[in-house]
């Protein structure tokens, strides 16, 4: 199980980025009572059969997982978001993309702390392939956005120890803030 909301927000986007979106859009709103995640995608959609068995544990996609065929991010993610008196919805259409919306009551007993949002994000930006991530955060009144390609430009690529660590600097700043 997921041990914080950063590692569930981190599980459910990654799934667009294995779905071969060319464009991925992660929105946190956090107002002090809700906690609302979006994530939209232009990867290769679910049909109506597909969407159906989603949020069943005993389901994933043919070749998604090469040793088990059980898919647990969603089925985890609709059961945090009950327990949290939050809400789960999925819209696909094959060919075209994905959403993916979620909440959690940001005062429930039951909700797991957000944990390391800075490098969960960091870990997206880095996931290997060809595309574009956009990470929007607003926080009562503080947002930021940031892309995948602004991000690396700025810190002068991703792919060195060095341009990690700036970027990981430069999220962990925009989250304090």
């Amino acid at each position: 199980m997921h041990a914080t909301l950063a590692d569930v927000i981190a599980d459910t986007a990654q799934n667009s980025i294995e779905a071969g979106a060319r464009h991925v859009e992660l929105t946190i709103i956090e107002d002090g009572k809700t906690i609302a995640v979006t994530i939209k995608d232009d990867g290769k959609g679910m049909d109506e059969a597909t969407q159906a068995r989603a949020f069943n544990p005993f389901y994933t996609e043919a070749g998604k997982h090469d040793k088990r065929k059980v898919g647990l991010g969603l089925p985890i993610l609709k059961q945090i978001c009950e327990a949290t008196d939050g809400a789960v919805s999925l819209k696909s259409e094959k060919g075209v993309g994905t959403e993916l919306n979620y909440s959690f009551s940001a005062t429930h007993i039951d909700l797991p702390p957000m944990g390391d949002l800075a490098g969960a994000v960091l870990m997206l930006f880095n996931y290997p392939g060809d595309f574009e991530l956009t990470f929007t955060h607003k926080k009562g009144e503080s947002e930021y956005s940031i892309s995948r390609s602004e991000l690396a430009e700025a810190v002068g690529g991703l792919e060195s120890a060095e341009g990690i660590a700036l970027a990981k600097e430069f999220l962990e700043s925009q989250e304090a803030g």
